[in-house]
């Protein structure tokens, strides 16, 4: 049900049931799924790709060109998967020419006044709360929350099933699995409650948090305790996501827990 007070483009390519309120634009080169909700005063720009059961509400702003002064005008996209759910005043930049396009998951929620920056991968299931700033080309993992007023510094990554505390400043990457809180951020331990919900066993949590134990407890380097690793624990698919991620991480890890932290709790 389209509104007459809405603009929509004739180009725009929208699903016969989608419901759009009063005052929203809707650009050109726009799709959106079956059975989303595009809620009152909703801009949603070029190169927008919404999915299935989308809900977006008032005042977010989709799609909007990149914040970033080398982009040149070129063709890029924003996507948003399947059941998600954005908030008020929630803004999504498309991507540049690095990456692109913006992706945002499945079944993801990005509460009031989030910024998703250009060439951002955000994987399905994420919370992402209240004014969280995500800055461009960061990935977040499946699972995986960042709590309200968070600020995620550029090219940073977030391991699936990771938590991130509220009001932290995340300039180093998170490993999967992990409760990250304090200032500086630091490891607070496995997110265990959270691994418990998603129908990880008791062994597989004891498993991880050995893991954990070796990286950020044993007093070796990060290079001798992920041999050690390799060594000690048995090959799975969550050691190995662990170790990989971390071999990978371009701007090097969040550190363990330091007494001269300051905590947020």
């Amino acid at each position: 049900m389209n509104q007459p007070l809405a603009y929509i483009h004739p180009e725009a390519k929208i699903a016969q049931n989608v419901v759009v309120e009063p005052f929203t634009t809707i650009d050109k080169d726009v799709e959106i799924g079956e059975g989303t909700w595009i809620g009152p005063n909703v801009t949603i720009m070029s190169g927008a790709r919404i999915g299935k059961n989308c809900k977006i509400f008032p005042g977010a702003v989709i799609s909007a060109i990149p914040q970033d002064l080398k982009f040149a005008g070129e063709v890029t996209t924003a996507h948003i998967g399947d059941n998600t759910v954005v908030r008020e005043c929630v803004t999504i930049n498309r991507g540049t020419v690095d990456r692109q396009r913006t992706i945002i998951g499945a079944n993801c929620l990005l509460m009031a006044y989030v910024h998703v920056a250009h060439d951002c991968i955000i994987g399905n299931n994420c919370i992402l709360a209240n004014a969280v700033q995500v800055a461009g080309h960061v990935e977040i993992g499946d699972w995986a929350i960042v709590s309200g007023t968070s600020a995620v510094h550029q090219f940073v990554k977030i391991g699936a099933h990771a938590m991130v505390s509220g009001g932290s400043l995340v300039r180093k990457d998170v490993p999967p699995f992990v409760k990250a809180g304090r200032e500086p951020l630091a490891y607070a331990g496995i997110n265990s409650i959270g691994l418990r919900r998603r129908t990880f066993s008791d062994q597989k949590i004891a498993e991880i948090q050995q893991l954990y134990r070796l990286l950020f407890m044993s007093g070796l380097n990060t290079n001798d305790a992920l041999e050690k690793i390799e060594l000690d624990l048995l090959p799975s698919p969550e050691r190995d996501e662990v170790v990989n991620f971390i071999r990978n991480s371009g701007r090097g890890i969040i550190k363990g827990y330091s007494r001269n932290s300051t905590s947020l709790d």
